[in-house]
């Protein structure tokens, strides 16, 4: 059998420059340089360094296996010494998602976000790396749904005869540490009955029913708020996709994006904001701290390694992907985007443009309810 290979993609938002914005490019290198240690004393293969707005993306492959210590470790390592210098430059929240000391041996409930799949290459393996900042991760929901169970956003589900059995969904409860494996077609309402409520399940994993192919997308799940115990920042999620040959084709796969839908975060982590779909380049949170953003990198995946358009024998982690969202295409969703946000941006602090009460337990809500606690009075 072949050897199985690890993509791991571990997200972190360790300071920035000049509020919500950019992480300064000495923090990028930091990262670079730790990485390539890392290649070196063989915890990795491969490994590119990118960001979304003010996060730092670490996308890696290796032969290790899903969640474990040494690639964990390998990425708090570089998240630590990017936040040092953060703090050293007075960046804004310098090391804001590091919410302990110490390495426990999983970077997973410490603050950073992270999506690993683990399969066999095929003759080709082309990957889609999604990564969003100022939203949370039930944002992939509805594009996840409607990629893998809508005939009308994926047509591979009627004409692929892989694709065509269908996809199971790992749903997480993130309120109640809790997951479930459901089906579709079969049980596609039952799946939109849960997921639908994006304030508390979201998509975790989806699984191909053909064993050979095994997973098809994983997204990071982790609640930055539940894990801290207060609102320290969004949790900013990532998500990979394997593409093609009894998957979702990469069209089939970023046609949902053009529908620039209501997603919670951007300011404060407390608002509904538009998903734009943008470039690496234009990912910087300006409009009230957005509106949310939404990149989207490809890359093969190739004998182990990260495969662009650079030349395979170029220096270590110097990559070029096929940033997908740079095309005029997207401009119109782009459009829609910054129009519904300014919409919802006129209601000020008045619901639907605030969050519902659930997740806004995480903001100053609470500590105002408990000062007017011994004024409130009963309705006779």
């Amino acid at each position: 059998m072949s050897q199985k290979v690890t993509v791991s993609v571990i997200k972190a938002d360790v300071g920035s420059v000049a509020g919500h914005s950019k992480p300064h490019p000495k923090m990028m290198r930091k990262c670079e340089e730790v990485l390539t240690e890392g290649v070196k004393s063989d915890v990795i293969n491969d490994f590119y360094v990118t960001r979304v707005g003010d996060d730092i993306n670490l996308f890696m492959t290796h032969y290790k296996g899903e969640n474990h210590k040494d690639v964990h470790a390998l990425a708090w390592t570089a998240f630590q010494g990017a936040a040092k210098l953060a703090k050293e430059m007075k960046m804004y929240a310098a090391g804001q998602d590091i919410l302990s000391d110490a390495f426990s041996g999983n970077i997973r409930g410490m603050g950073p976000g992270a999506a690993e799949v683990e399969f066999v290459e095929r003759g080709a393996e082309p990957m889609i790396f999604f990564m969003a900042d100022k939203t949370e991760p039930s944002a992939y929901s509805m594009p996840l749904s409607r990629i893998f169970m809508d005939p009308f956003t994926t047509t591979g589900l009627v004409i692929d005869p892989r694709a065509h059995e269908g996809f199971r969904f790992e749903i997480v409860d993130v309120m109640d540490s809790k997951k479930i494996v459901m089906s579709a077609p079969e049980e596609s309402y039952d799946i939109l009955s849960l997921i639908g409520d994006t304030s508390r399940y979201a998509i975790k994993r989806v699984m191909s029913k053909d064993k050979n192919i095994g997973t098809a997308c994983v997204v990071s799940t982790e609640k930055l708020n539940i894990c801290a115990g207060k609102y320290v920042g969004k949790d900013d999620p990532v998500a990979v996709v394997r593409c093609q040959s009894g998957l979702p084709a990469v069209g089939e796969v970023l046609q949902p994006f053009m529908f620039p839908a209501l997603v919670a975060g951007w300011m404060r982590g407390s608002h509904y904001g538009a998903l734009y779909p943008c470039t690496v380049d234009d990912s910087d949170p300006t409009y009230f701290d957005g509106p949310p953003r939404i990149c989207a990198l490809g890359f093969q995946i190739s004998n182990g390694k990260l495969q662009g358009c650079e030349d395979p024998d170029g220096p270590l982690g110097k990559k070029v992907p096929v940033d997908y969202f740079s095309g005029s295409v997207w401009d119109e969703a782009r459009r829609k985007a910054v129009r519904a946000s300014i919409y919802m941006r006129q209601h000020g602090p008045f619901m639907p443009s605030i969050l519902g009460p659930e997740e806004m337990e995480y903001t100053t809500r609470p500590a105002v309810l408990a000062k007017l606690k011994d004024r409130m009075e009963k309705i006779d």
